[in-house]
């Protein structure tokens, strides 16, 4: 171990940083939350034990991508519900009309939220007394008087300059029953697609879920022996979709992408009150009138293989200023639990600690200063306007927007020389997954893949292709999980293995000239 004062700045600060369990921060939310029974399902989007049994505001998954099409803008999606089968009717799948959803923005460094967009969602239904459809006809248009329920939503941005309505009454797409009932479904997605002020879009509504792995990755990874890959565990489920594109100096700092390239990015959920119920149930009680975060998600995977199962439901309740004052999660940052459990499976030796290259991936941001990653890539710390004296480690999905996009992106990212891809953001299609696992071995730093795990779970792209153009998203899925679908199989057979485009594990090499970062050249 490095004495206190070799190591660098941010290790040296989460060394004196305060443990607050049980009291303050981190108690808020946690010791008052209690949990009614709820719909459930074994994946890792289920998280932490409490926010499985709220679905509706269950946070899956987090992306934040400079937009293929409108190089000037970002796109931010973040999705809720796991495991939506397509044919759960008669009820089907909202948003909570009891919960506020936010994607966040921290473009200081301080942890703190500079910019906040905000969805309240409503339900109209035309018939509750003679109806238990979701739908009594064949539907074509939202307003249509065959859907039977609907939902829309206000959309609200909060910066220095105050709370502002983006959007009042936008139309949610709706989940897709069918094809007798929705006939043309690609037309109730378009709809739902709204210009908002500043350039910006906006979409809301269910989605085929974009996160693609083999989850028998918690069966002792993938058996004990590498015999259980090759399986999408998401394919054909659909999730409750956000979307929101902006252009970059909505986000940048001071509104300047030039000098204030880096972003980074997180979703959250909050609820009334002090008890937490599955969406239908409405509790009374004191507090009802205090909005409680429940949910939080920024990297993938984070909470589930990085925080300890004391910490999950605390983790979910604070916010990424307060991450570095809880020293058991951050030692498991600079000591984590995966490595020890693949060497304990697979013979293959945990890289030596503390881990400075996931703190920067996962806490500071990558820069030259941050560790021992020699590149600077996407920490606050590399905004020339950010005060460098309050700039603290928090786990937050970090993006540089100078970062062009990339003409044939590679499925491992920033492992594969792709800077425009995880953990620099993150795409529709970065595979998360394996990027994670070479990441956990200590990949990002020595700049070669582990040979052993270089197949990690064999799903290297979604079930169904991405869209062109916002949202991006595939279209819902609509045939039970449990039938037979077209292109139904193991994801290793449906598509070719975009790791051959690297040229081997050789090739993967992320030596300071490999991490180059692209950055735009400014005037003035």
């Amino acid at each position: 171990m490095k004495s206190p004062s070799s190591r660098p700045r941010s290790r040296r600060v989460l060394d004196h940083s305060l443990l607050v369990l049980g009291t303050g921060a981190l108690a808020t939310g946690l010791a008052v939350l209690t949990l009614a029974p709820g719909i459930s399902a074994a994946s890792s989007h289920r998280e932490a034990p409490q926010i499985a049994g709220d679905p509706r505001a269950d946070n899956t998954d987090v992306y934040a991508f400079t937009s293929p099409d409108r190089s000037g803008t970002v796109t931010m999606i973040a999705n809720w519900i796991p495991f939506e089968e397509p044919n759960g009717g008669p009820n089907f799948y909202a948003f909570a009309d009891d919960a506020r959803y936010h994607i966040k923005i921290d473009n200081t460094g301080d942890g703190h939220a500079d910019v906040t967009y905000t969805w309240r969602f409503r339900n109209e239904i035309r018939d509750a007394a003679n109806q238990f459809l979701y739908n009594t006809g064949p539907v074509r248009g939202f307003n249509d008087p065959t859907l039977n329920f609907r939902q829309v939503y206000d959309l609200t941005v909060t910066d220095q300059g105050g709370t502002r309505t983006l959007l009042r009454d936008a139309p949610v797409a709706p989940s897709r029953v069918g094809p007798a009932s929705m006939p043309d479904y690609p037309a109730l997605r378009a709809e739902a697609v709204r210009n908002a002020p500043g350039g910006a879009k906006a979409f809301a509504g269910q989605a085929d879920d974009p996160f693609f792995a083999d989850l028998r990755v918690f069966d002792l990874l993938y058996g004990g022996n590498l015999s259980e890959r090759g399986q999408d565990t998401l394919a054909g489920y659909n999730v409750n979709s956000i979307a929101l594109q902006v252009p970059k100096k909505a986000l940048a700092l001071h509104g300047d992408t030039g000098r204030n390239p880096v972003v980074g990015i997180w979703s959250t959920t909050e609820r009334h009150g002090v008890e937490v119920t599955d969406s239908r149930a409405r509790s009374g009680g004191k507090g009802r009138e205090e909005w409680r975060q429940v949910s939080r998600l920024g990297n993938p995977l984070v909470n589930e293989v990085v925080v300890p199962l004391a910490y999950k439901d605390a983790f979910n309740s604070i916010s990424p200023y307060q991450d570095h004052t809880v020293q058991p999660v951050v030692d498991k940052v600079y000591d984590p639990i995966l490595p020890q459990l693949i060497q304990k499976v697979y013979g293959i030796p945990a890289p030596k600690t503390p881990r400075n290259d996931l703190a920067e991936i996962y806490l500071t941001g990558i820069c030259k200063a941050c560790g021992p990653i020699q590149a600077d890539l996407n920490a606050q710390s590399l905004n020339k306007d950010a005060d460098p004296r309050r700039i603290i480690p928090a786990e937050e999905l970090r993006l540089n927007m100078s970062v062009p996009p990339a003409r044939t992106p590679q499925r491992l990212g920033v492992l594969a020389g792709d800077l425009a891809g995880f953990p620099n953001g993150r795409r529709l299609t970065d595979d998360v997954i394996d990027i994670s696992l070479q990441a956990v071995e200590g990949a990002a730093q020595t700049g070669k893949l582990v040979p052993a795990l270089a197949e990690g779970d064999k799903v290297n792209t979604n079930d169904v292709p991405f869209g062109a153009h916002f949202p991006y998203l595939a279209l819902p899925h609509t045939k039970a999980v449990n039938s037979a679908r077209s292109g139904a199989g193991p994801a290793a057979a449906r598509t070719a293995d975009n790791a051959a485009a690297f040229g081997g594990v050789g090739a993967l090499l992320l030596g300071t000239g490999g991490f180059r970062l692209w950055r735009r050249r400014t005037t003035g």
